[in-house]
């Protein structure tokens, strides 16, 4: 039997209130990454900047980090740090924050490298030589707080690259549920499906262990148990607690047993067509744990736990709850036209199948497997 590793960061500081820990820090100047201007606009920057003096520790922010991350992004990023010189690096926001964040601390610590030279599973040098990371999501969602990845665009070419490096998980992670209470409904719903379809790729993969197992089931049991309070109700204070938390439990199952063909689909069709990743996800999901039940009975294995009949099927239940469409052909967050679809259907499932998440996948799925897919998730068959 192979030796296995599970990380996870090495403080993380759960509850409301928790933000407060970075007035405990002990450094000189931090750099604080974070997205569009919900963070500004409710407070919560100024309150990082807050905490930060007490600790006696200057700060700068980089803000406008776009939904998908891209290399240009990244790269000016980088470059302010690279003037500034933080010690600290603080990624507060949604998850496309976290994942530019981790990507500039690569480059401001490693600027003679190339996007290039880092998109290889272990091609990242280590990290920590001028800074450590300090990650704070404000969805309950990609658990980038959590893991060792990162999805970042090449707009270019319209691909988006999943970076995974064990140096980049980070070392302080900070769960404060009123962060996410923010969030208007549809991201509730999007990003709590996305916990969702972590939880249970981990659950499915092929590198899942006892160690990661236990993760899984509980985060599905939490998203199913509160995602539609939280969806309906976005104050209630217990589902937005439990939803952060099963995000990041989530997030400590799949950072160490990788994920699978949900995310290898979802990664491409993102980047051809531009729809939220945790929305192509929640779309996804269902029809790729139906593929996937010929291969594995892990499946099973949460049904009997949970009590539930069918987690296909209860997924789908979720999907109609949350108002989100059954196929893409339905949705209407971008221009799923028909015609392009079929245009780039074939170079679509070619990239999906090359992606690494499907070395993970239960079975041995082919490029002609992962075209039915595509189909089938866009018809709605």
């Amino acid at each position: 039997m192979s030796i296995m590793r599970f990380s996870v960061p090495r403080d993380i500081v759960y509850g409301e209130g928790a933000l407060a820990e970075l007035a405990k820090l002990q450094g000189k100047k931090a750099v604080i990454v974070t997205g569009g201007s919900s963070m500004k606009k409710f407070g919560f920057l100024d309150q990082c900047q807050d905490y930060l003096s007490q600790a006696g520790i200057s700060s700068i922010i980089i803000d406008g980090v776009e939904p998908n991350p891209s290399v240009k992004t990244v790269w000016r990023g980088a470059e302010a740090m690279i003037n500034f010189e933080p010690d600290w690096i603080v990624a507060i926001g949604g998850g496309s924050a976290l994942d530019a964040a981790k990507v500039m601390w690569c480059f401001y610590e490693h600027p003679h490298l190339k996007f290039e030279d880092i998109i290889e599973v272990g091609s990242m040098p280590a990290l920590r030589q001028k800074a450590k990371f300090i990650a704070i999501p404000s969805t309950s969602g990609t658990a980038s707080e959590i893991t060792a990845f990162s999805v970042i665009t090449d707009t270019e070419n319209h691909i988006k690259y999943p970076i995974v490096a064990a140096d980049m998980v980070p070392d302080i992670a900070i769960l404060d549920p009123k962060l996410p209470e923010t969030m208007p409904a549809h991201i509730t719903a999007n990003t709590g499906m996305d916990v969702l379809t972590h939880a249970a790729e981990a659950l499915a993969s092929t590198a899942a262990t006892s160690f990661t197992d236990p993760y899984s089931i509980e985060a599905i049991r939490l998203v199913i148990d509160n995602i539609e309070t939280a969806y309906k109700e976005p104050t209630h204070k217990e589902a937005r607690y439990n939803m952060h938390n099963a995000s990041a439990l989530a997030g400590m199952a799949f950072t160490n047993a990788s994920l699978g063909l949900v995310h290898s689909l979802a990664h491409k069709i993102g980047g051809e067509f531009g729809v939220t990743h945790g929305l192509a996800n929640a779309i996804l999901l269902p029809y790729i744990i139906d593929f996937n039940k010929q291969y594995t009975n892990k499946y099973q294995l949460v049904e009997n736990v949970l009590g539930i009949n069918d987690l296909a099927e209860t997924v789908r239940e979720l999907n109609r709850a949350l108002n989100i469409p059954t196929c893409f052909k339905d949705c209407d967050e971008v221009d799923f036209n028909e015609e392009k679809f079929t245009e780039v259907l074939a170079r679509m499932s070619k990239r999906a199948h090359g992606d690494p998440c499907t070395l993970t996948n239960p079975g041995q799925p082919t490029v002609e497997d992962v075209t039915n897919l595509y189909r089938k998730s866009y018809y709605g068959e």
